[in-house]
C-alpha cells in the first residue's frame, strides 16, 4: 500500500509540503488544478510546477483528484464532444509529468454534501456532518435562497460564485434519470479509458458522496451492486474505483471487505476514513479508530493487506483537532493520527501473516 496526502497546493493550504514529508509512511501528495473550471484543458506548466514542488520535498505526484467532469458530460449535451476532448489532452499531460491515477467523480452538480462543516463532538473537537432531515424532501432552489439570506448556512458545493448557476443547473436536470446517468457514464468511459489506457493511467470513480439522491438528483455509484455495473461498463484495468470506506460507508448495508475482495484488481486508489451513522440516517464523521465510527476500519486495512494491495491510499476526512484553522476536514493533525492508526493495522496484520496466523473475524 502506498500512502499519500491530500494537498490543495501552497497558496491554497494550510498543511505544508514539509509537515507532509515528517508524515510516517507517506511518499506522494494527492493533488489537482483547483484553479482550473471543470471541463477545460490543464496547463503544462502548472502540472510541472506542482511537480517539482513535490519532489523538492521528496514526494511523488502519482495521483491526481481530482480532474472533474463537467456537467455537459454528465447531461449528454452535444456539447460534451469539446469537454470530452479537452479531458483527454488533460490525461495524456498528466502522463508526461508522471501520474498513475486520475480520481474523478460523476455526481450531478455536487461533490461531497455535508450540513454542517464543524460540528461539535463529545470531545471538543469538530468534525464534518450530515443532517438528513435537512436535505430530505427540500426544494433545492428554496435552499438557495435561504442561503443567499443566511451567509452562516452554508456546504460544499454552494459556494456564493456558484449560487448564481444552480438554478439553471437544476432545470437542466428535471427528466435526467439514474439510467439516462448511466448511459452518459458508458459514453464518457468509452471516450477517455482508451486514451488513459495509452498513456499508463489508471481512471478511478469516487462514489457518491452521500451514497443516495439528494435533492432529486440522480446518483449511480452508491453500492456494491452499482459497483459491479460501473466497472461492466467498460471492462478495462485501466477503468476503476476509488473506493471511498467513508462515502460508501454511510449506508450500513454496505459491506467494504467484501467490496474489496471482489473488486481487488480494480481499485488504484482507496480513500479510508470512519463514519458514525444514527438509527435516523444522520452520520458524523470520526476518528479513524475502528471504535469510534461505524465502519469496520481495521476489517478494511486487513482486507486490503490479506490482496496484496499494491495500490494507493490517503486517510481521507479527518476532525478539526486543537484549535487547528483548517480547510474543513482537510486539517493536518488528525489525518496524520489516521495514517498512523491505518499504518498500526497493516504493520500488525503483516506480523500475524508473516507468522501464519490469521486475525479473527
Amino acid at each position: 500500500m502506498q500512502m499519500g496526502f491530500r494537498w490543495f497546493g501552497e497558496t491554497n493550504d494550510t498543511v505544508s509540503l514539509d509537515q507532509i514529508r515528517q508524515i510516517p509512511g507517506v511518499t506522494g501528495i494527492v493533488w489537482s488544478l483547483h484553479d482550473v473550471p471543470a471541463g477545460e484543458e490543464w496547463p503544462m506548466e502548472k502540472m510541472v510546477h506542482v511537480r517539482d514542488q513535490a519532489a523538492r520535498a521528496g514526494l511523488n505526484i502519482d495521483v491526481v483528484e481530482s480532474v472533474n467532469v463537467h456537467e455537459d458530460i454528465k447531461l449528454g449535451l452535444p456539447s460534451r464532444t469539446r469537454y470530452i476532448e479537452n479531458y483527454k489532452r488533460t490525461i495524456e499531460k498528466l502522463a508526461q509529468v508522471g501520474v498513475k491515477v486520475i480520481c474523478y467523480n460523476f455526481m450531478p452538480i455536487f461533490d461531497w454534501l455535508r450540513t454542517d462543516l464543524h460540528k461539535e463532538m463529545e470531545d471538543g473537537s469538530t468534525a464534518l456532518f450530515y443532517e438528513k432531515s435537512k436535505i430530505h424532501d427540500i426544494d433545492p432552489l428554496e435552499l438557495v435562497r435561504r442561503i443567499n439570506a443566511n451567509s452562516e448556512l452554508t456546504m460544499p458545493g454552494w459556494e456564493p460564485e456558484r449560487l448564481a448557476h444552480l438554478t439553471s443547473l437544476f432545470e437542466a436536470y428535471k427528466g435526467i434519470t439514474e439510467e439516462h446517468l448511466w448511459d452518459h457514464l458508458a459514453y464518457f468511459l468509452n471516450e477517455i479509458v482508451p486514451v488513459a489506457a495509452k498513456h499508463g493511467i489508471r481512471m478511478a470513480i469516487h462514489p457518491d458522496d452521500p451514497p443516495w439522491p439528494v435533492f432529486g438528483l440522480p446518483r449511480i455509484i452508491t453500492s456494491q451492486a452499482n459497483l459491479r455495473r460501473f466497472l461492466k461498463l467498460h471492462d478495462s484495468p485501466y477503468n476503476g474505483i476509488t473506493l471511498c470506506s467513508g462515502s460508501l460507508g454511510a449506508n450500513p448495508d454496505n459491506d467494504i471487505v467484501s467490496m474489496i475482495h471482489e473488486f481487488k484488481d480494480r481499485i488504484p486508489f482507496a480513500h479510508i476514513r470512519n463514519v458514525r451513522v444514527y438509527d435516523n440516517g444522520d452520520f458524523i464523521e470520526t476518528s479513524h479508530r475502528t471504535a469510534d465510527g461505524t465502519v469496520d476500519i481495521a476489517g478494511i486495512v486487513q482486507a486490503y493487506h490479506d490482496i496484496g494491495y499494491t495500490g494507493y491510499a490517503r486517510p481521507d476526512h479527518g476532525r478539526h483537532l486543537w484549535g487547528e484553522v483548517c480547510r474543513p476536514g482537510y486539517g493536518l493533525y488528525d489525518r496524520a493520527l489516521g495514517i498512523m492508526y491505518l499504518w498500526g493495522v497493516w504493520d500488525g496484520a503483516a506480523r500475524l501473516s508473516a507468522h501464519g496466523k490469521q486475525v479473527a473475524p
